[in-house]
């Protein structure tokens, strides 16, 4: 039974995808000459993802909490990472961010192209040239007035504990004085499992924290930023797992969704 809805699910993640792509590259042709910041472009591919997720049989994904109906234009949001599910999840987020995601995922068809034209940000992972590139691009953005979703940790955490956190996102809230606002997700990681092609049972959940202001701090401070960041991570991440089972393998979050 796994293995068929799970062939299903990739069917229609595929379709979801296809069908999201023509309407997205619609919408670009028809806004890109006055729509600087490619927020419609954006915002349908993040549509794209909520709409996959929802559709998918094995996921109950969600936001928890509190959640802004928009955030401060220059801001930096920092989030742990713990599958490839995580942008399906985060996509139900209500505002646009420009994603910073590694060069092969733009090489995608079809997803790819997708990125390329939501404005999302490739970078090719050690190369100091590529990562200087992309947190310009970064910084560009962040000027036009439209958030960036960096997630520190750089790749997935392959157990329940954070990876150290990487200082670009935080070296570029510094230098563009904009907020950090931090995510937690918790649920994913077994949602679409690592070097698996077959799917799980998942209650995946994303909450908010708190802004943090870098007003008046220099890269001096550097280390405080990144520590109160992961602080909150950690936290937020705390209170969701009692509601995700989270760390419990094959934990049923209900009993009503396929196995």
């Amino acid at each position: 039974m796994n293995a068929l809805l799970s062939i299903w699910t990739w069917v229609e993640v595929g379709l979801v995808a296809l069908v999201g792509f023509f309407v997205q590259l619609t919408l670009f042709i028809f806004t890109a000459l006055f729509d600087k910041r490619r927020y419609v472009a954006g915002r349908c591919f993040r549509l794209v993802g909520f709409t996959a997720a929802k559709l998918t049989p094995f996921w109950r994904f969600s936001t928890h909490g509190e959640i802004p109906n928009g955030i401060a234009p220059n801001t930096v949001v920092v989030s742990n990472h713990e599958s490839n599910a995580d942008p399906f999840l985060i996509s139900h987020l209500p505002w646009e961010m420009k994603w910073l995601g590694k060069k092969s995922l733009f090489r995608v068809p079809v997803v790819g192209w997708m990125m390329s034209m939501a404005g999302d940000i490739p970078v090719e992972r050690g190369d100091r040239d590529s990562a200087t590139g992309a947190m310009g691009r970064c910084k560009a953005w962040l000027a036009k007035g439209m958030p960036v979703m960096i997630f520190p940790e750089g790749t997935r955490s392959k157990t329940e504990d954070l990876l150290p956190f990487k200082d670009g996102a935080f070296r570029l809230a510094i230098e563009a004085q904009a907020d950090v606002l931090p995510l937690a997700v918790s649920g994913t990681r077994l949602a679409l499992p690592k070097h698996s092609w077959r799917f799980a049972t998942s209650r995946g959940l994303v909450t908010v924290g708190t802004p943090i202001s870098t007003k008046g701090m220099t890269l001096d401070d550097l280390e405080s930023l990144k520590n109160q960041a992961r602080a909150q991570i950690e936290a937020l991440r705390a209170s969701l797992k009692p509601l995700t089972g989270s760390g419990v393998r094959g934990q049923a979050t209900d009993p009503h969704v396929a196995r």
